[in-house]
């Protein structure tokens, strides 16, 4: 399964860490880990879409935003961080490499 990845990871966090969901296999682990006092209906929505994308009956794309849909609601959904300017590469102009 762990060839199922997300074409963008879903970043959640825990209080202490922020944990990455890269693929099928670990949105799987993570909804297996979530108590089941705190499950519901957007619980069952996201672990129905990861079943399904499992069985090739959606795409992938719709399980991970499934999975972040509910780490939304939950309020442990975190944005990845924007790439800070200079990481981009080097264009032209001061500090660049010449060729």
């Amino acid at each position: 399964m762990g060839d199922r990845m997300f074409d963008q990871p879903v970043l959640v966090s825990n209080g202490q860490f922020i944990q990455e969901l890269g693929c099928l296999e670990d949105a799987f682990d993570f909804l297996h880990d979530w108590p089941r006092e705190r499950r519901g209906p957007i619980f069952e929505t996201a672990f129905r879409a990861c079943q399904r994308a499992y069985d090739g009956q959606v795409s992938l794309s719709v399980a991970r935003d499934a999975v972040a849909g509910f780490a939304r609601s939950v309020k442990i959904l975190q944005e990845p961080l924007a790439p800070l300017p200079w990481m981009g590469g080097m264009n032209s102009g001061r500090g660049g490499i010449a060729a």
